[in-house]
């Protein structure tokens, strides 16, 4: 093919006890819009971390714009045209937006003094924000942005940089629906200017709306690659994970006991205010709404992660005083950060280790630690996600993002607590992992469990909850349970608008 702009061939790269890519061959175009799909632990990560220059691979070639690649870097690789979004941030939390953004390729006035053109950049940096609809201040730190905005500043800063070919790496993964699709439009419009996008997602509804081809990888190897008007979303499934999913929500309706968690008034000035809510016993209570509606910021101060101005806490009826989050914990409540790099993980530390931590006084006797109990519960806790690892002796920094989440959900799975709060529990996580994650919430509320669950998927929130709570800037806008639970419900209250306004439109 002529207007191939990047391949490779026989691709191959290992690790102690792991072949991460085997024979790996894939074809893009100038222009083309390429889906790249798999399971967590299908080598997509590994696939993207060898065309940037971070790992070399240890058979096989890389050709990129009528050029074989050898020995390259990740700064040879930006300066050829080749762009990154991973799937976990890579940015600079105490620097601005506009720094950022031009980070790396920042615009020089004098070279000598190392000054840069401020003003410059700082007026381009809006300017393509403006192009993601995103109303940010280019001169606030970064790290004062929520997780999404986090993600958009990144999409902006491979805009700006011109990429031949730009991959994205679970871009929408922590987006609204309104800027997910801002997004696709731009990715539209990259392949007019004859950009390549190799666009990585597990939400595969993206993947069918905007790609021309897609190739499917399990276990290393590529399946196939198909044109995707030719195939449909369970034929992709199908290839994925090699099994069919019939049920892609496979909620089952607990026995609703007693109320097991009520907040009254919760109240955090500028964040949050008064949010009062309850969750039973057996439930899945959903909570819906925009990126920065406040819902895990609500979370976090509900389990003392942040302060709270006022409000009370009640779990099984008893009145409560969480000022830490030792103090949630002590309380029966587990907490599954949407941030599981930054907030859920000991990244330099083993899947065991990651698993038992917040449970280890269980597994203390006396002045011993029961290693042989860890082993074990670790154990059955990756046999249970299907986590991908050699071992529970593997550094969780070393596992793909989707199995760092299982971790995650190890840790708490093991507390046996009363109530669950899951963040984004699916953030990252493949549809077949997607399918496991939902029986362990049924398990869960089967056993009497209280199930608190954000999420940004509309249709996930509607599939496994039993009730939903919508908010927006900080604000409860709605509680809707049974046939109220609809879309049409959802946006309306997510966006703010007055119930008299729902009722008429």
């Amino acid at each position: 093919m002529d207007d191939v702009l990047f391949s490779l061939k026989n691709v191959t790269k290992r690790f102690p006890g792991v072949l991460a890519l085997n024979g790996v061959s894939i074809e893009v175009c100038k222009g083309e819009i390429h889906g790249l799909v798999g399971e967590n632990g299908a080598g997509k990560s590994t696939l993207i971390k060898t065309v940037t220059g971070a790992y070399s691979p240890d058979e096989g070639e890389i050709h990129f714009n009528g050029k074989k690649l050898e020995h390259i870097t990740p700064h040879h690789s930006m300066s050829i045209g080749i762009a990154c979004i991973y799937q976990e941030l890579n940015q600079v939390p105490h620097m601005t937006v506009y720094e950022n953004i031009y980070l790396g390729r920042e615009e020089i006035s004098n070279k000598i003094l190392g000054l840069t053109k401020i003003a410059l950049m700082r007026e381009e940096s809006e300017k393509i924000l403006g192009t993601l609809g995103l109303k940010i201040d280019p001169n606030i730190e970064v790290g004062t942005l929520g997780v999404g905005k986090q993600q958009m500043v990144e999409i902006a800063r491979a805009v700006r940089a011109n990429a031949k070919m730009i991959i994205m790496d679970e871009p929408t993964a922590s987006l609204s629906s309104r800027e997910t699709k801002e997004l696709l439009d731009i990715i539209k419009f990259l392949k007019t200017q004859g950009v390549a996008v190799i666009f990585i997602s597990h939400r595969l509804d993206e993947i069918m709306a905007v790609t021309e081809r897609i190739t499917v990888m399990r276990d290393g190897l590529v399946v196939d690659t198909v044109n995707t008007k030719d195939v449909t979303m369970d034929d992709i499934v199908k290839l994925m994970v090699g099994r069919d999913i019939t049920h892609k929500y496979p909620k089952v309706k607990a026995k609703i006991g007693n109320e097991m968690l009520r907040a009254e008034g919760l109240t955090r000035k500028g964040v949050m205010e008064n949010i009062s809510f309850s969750v039973r016993e057996g439930e899945v209570l959903g909570f819906a709404g925009l990126v920065g509606a406040g819902r895990t910021e609500t979370m976090r101060a509900l389990t003392g992660v942040d302060p709270l101005d006022a409000g009370k806490i009640f779990v099984d009826g008893r009145e409560i005083h969480i000022k830490n989050p030792q103090d949630s914990i002590n309380a029966g409540i587990a907490f599954l950060t949407e941030d599981r790099k930054g907030q859920g993980l000991i990244l330099i530390q083993d899947v065991e280790f990651n698993s038992t931590l917040v449970n280890l006084k269980h597994y203390v006797s006396g002045l011993l630690l029961n290693l042989k109990k860890c082993k074990s519960d670790a154990e059955s806790m990756v046999n249970e996600l299907r986590t991908r690892t050699p071992s529970i002796n593997q550094l969780v920094g070393n596992l793909s993002g989707g199995n760092q989440q299982k971790v995650v959900i190890s840790k708490w799975l093991l507390t046996k607590s009363k109530v669950f709060i899951f963040d984004e529990p699916t953030r990252g996580i493949d549809v077949g992992a997607k399918v496991e994650v939902y029986n362990l919430i049924n398990k869960l509320t089967s056993q009497g469990a209280a199930v608190i669950m954000i999420s940004s998927e509309m249709d996930e929130c509607m599939g496994m909850a039993d009730r939903i709570i919508v908010m927006y800037e900080g604000r409860i806008t709605a509680e809707l349970s049974g046939s109220d639970i609809t879309q049409e419900n959802i946006m309306y209250a997510a966006s703010g608008l007055p119930s008299t306004e729902r009722t008429t439109a």
